[in-house]
């Protein structure tokens, strides 16, 4: 089985030991350092060059949105999953546009931690409800001001549309395509945004007048 290499990087020994020990439960899992501050996290990813980091940038004697601007620079191929008691709105579209893979709130279960791990081991995107709800309102907002034609899917969404027309659920669509489940509910809830419905019987309606399906339905 492969191995993948890990960084806890949190000013708090209880979240790394929380972190360690569920990351402890499979084996493809490596931790090879536990860090407190920034210094600390530069010098293991340059000597380690691991295949994640986990990090809260929101510690300002410890860590900043900054900090990771600094992972990137030393290990490009490193992927970083953001675990942070950070909600402001500012600072949380701050980091996004440092081009991070994943963010959680500390509020997120564990099941959603491991989740997002691998997904983001994976190159995934993968961002809990609260940061999901964000980038929505984010991007909509942006898009309103300066176009008022309706949002075209991307391929993805229209191969999730599809899928859910043919009754698919989201962990048989998940595994069709080779995603998460998180990230298969993540796009219908952007498509549903999108098209600005609120079923899946009007997803269904939507997918038959665009021709996206036939007689499988």
């Amino acid at each position: 089985m492969k191995q993948y290499s890990v960084i806890l990087a949190d000013e708090q020994p209880l979240v790394r030991l929380a972190l360690r020990q569920l990351l402890g439960q499979k084996e493809h899992y490596q931790i090879v350092a536990e860090v407190c501050n920034e210094e600390e996290m530069l010098a293991a990813i340059r000597v380690n060059k691991p295949n994640l980091v986990i990090v809260d940038y929101s510690q300002s004697e410890s860590f900043r949105p900054n900090s990771i601007a600094k992972i990137k620079t030393i290990s490009p191929q490193t992927q970083v999953l953001v675990i942070s008691a950070d909600t402001r709105k500012d600072n949380i579209a701050q980091v996004l546009e440092l081009g991070i893979t994943s963010f959680l709130t500390k509020t997120c279960g564990l099941n959603e931690v491991l989740e997002a791990a691998q997904a983001t081991l994976k190159g995934e995107k993968f961002f809990c409800g609260r940061v999901i709800d964000f980038l929505l309102e984010k991007s909509f907002a942006k898009e309103a001001e300066v176009n008022c034609s309706p949002t075209p899917l991307s391929v993805r969404e229209i191969e999730i549309v599809q899928l859910s027309a043919k009754g698919l659920i989201a962990k048989e669509i998940a595994d069709t395509l080779n995603l998460s489940t998180h990230t298969v509910y993540t796009h219908r809830k952007n498509i549903m945004k999108k098209l600005q419905i609120s079923s899946s019987s009007e997803l269904v309606l939507y997918a038959v007048s665009k021709g996206l399906v036939q007689n499988e339905i």
